[in-house]
């Protein structure tokens, strides 16, 4: 569907040039939610803005359907454009033209007449739960509503895909699952692809198929979600995860734990989560586990979990019970201190 091949891009500043992207390949596939997580200057924003050429890509080559968009002529490309839809995080709205003005004014450019408009703006309006907006101004609405207002007017043009630049960013956690729900709406009813960039993991956890990792103009890590949680790889990436499941244990008391047994952290995905794993473990083996810390939440499609525990015994019962664990599909790794802070390793 979407192939970013080799791209690079440098913009030139006070200080010399900045490189912005250095040489990210990625391909997001027909149907899917692919999101792209990163930290500030990470490069995220441009990468986004080069699918459709908001920016032109220094070197390489931006795929779509086939067709390298790089290589098309301005009237191709504006064709090609029609198919990409785009939100972003202002919202970006005409404050002096009502919702319906909002969503009709870039449809007359295509040539609608004012039926087909009205029925495309009605039609939009009802699917992101604003039928009843038409008349409204910008100033009368809430941010989500602005929101579901640009969302409306990126699908009024049915296009393939959309992109979606921090859209959730300037949202409050309510309506940030809200908008949320309504993208998963989007995507599972009318089909289309969505890719994404964020700087929050719970936007990743909750709606994306896949994920690529950003930092310093590269892609560092990119995976299945459920990959990416369970067996995060990089620095940066593990990081980010933390932020959703954060199981700080104080250094003296895993100082103290880690003499009588081991402290492991536990991760569950799918069905693994509701098995009973850990209760079997008591009984079939010398040991006896204790939970320090737990949580668990949703992904796109299944559940995942992590449990911290203490398990005490003899090491070689401990090593029989985290390999009886890894077998019911328990994802198992030691808690060890590092620089006063907790650091999971495999």
């Amino acid at each position: 569907m979407i192939e970013l091949k080799g791209i690079s891009k440098s913009f030139t500043g006070k200080k010399g040039s900045i490189h912005a992207l250095k040489n990210v390949s990625l391909s997001v596939k027909k149907g899917e939610i692919y999101g792209v997580i990163g930290y500030s200057g990470a490069g995220k924003s441009t990468l986004i803005r080069c699918v459709n050429l908001l920016e032109k890509p220094d070197t390489g080559a931006v795929v779509m359907n086939g067709v390298d968009l790089t290589k098309l002529s301005p009237g191709k490309l504006r064709e090609a454009r029609s198919k990409i839809g785009m939100i972003f995080q202002g919202f970006n709205l005409l404050k002096t033209a009502t919702v319906y003005e909002n969503i009709a004014l870039p449809l007359k450019l295509t040539g609608l007449s004012k039926q087909e408009t009205a029925e495309r703006v009605t039609k939009y309006l009802k699917i992101v739960g604003l039928e009843e907006k038409h008349h409204a101004y910008p100033s009368e609405l809430s941010g989500g509503q602005k929101q579901r207002v640009a969302i409306a007017r990126a699908l009024a043009h049915e296009p393939e895909v959309l992109l979606s630049d921090e859209a959730t960013s300037a949202l409050d956690p309510d309506t940030t699952e809200a908008i949320l729900d309504l993208l998963l709406k989007i995507n599972r009813e009318l089909g289309i692809t969505i890719l994404l960039i964020t700087h929050e993991m719970n936007v990743i956890q909750r709606i994306c198929d896949r994920v690529a990792v950003m930092e310093n103009g590269e892609v560092i890590e990119e995976g299945i979600t459920k990959d990416i949680f369970t067996a995060p790889k990089h620095t940066t990436t593990k990081k980010f995860v933390n932020t959703l499941f954060s199981h700080q244990i104080p250094d003296q008391m895993l100082t103290e734990l880690n003499k009588t047994g081991h402290v492991v952290s536990l991760s569950f995905f799918g069905k693994a989560s509701g098995e009973p794993a850990l209760a079997l473990v008591s009984k079939k083996f010398d040991v006896y586990p204790n939970i320090l810390s737990g949580s668990i939440a949703q992904l796109k499609e299944e559940s995942f979990g992590q449990l911290v525990i203490h398990l005490k015994g003899e090491f070689a019962e401990i090593e029989k019970a985290l390999a009886f664990l890894r077998q019911q599909q328990v994802q198992v790794e030691g808690v060890v201190l590092d620089e006063s802070k907790n650091k999971r390793i495999s």
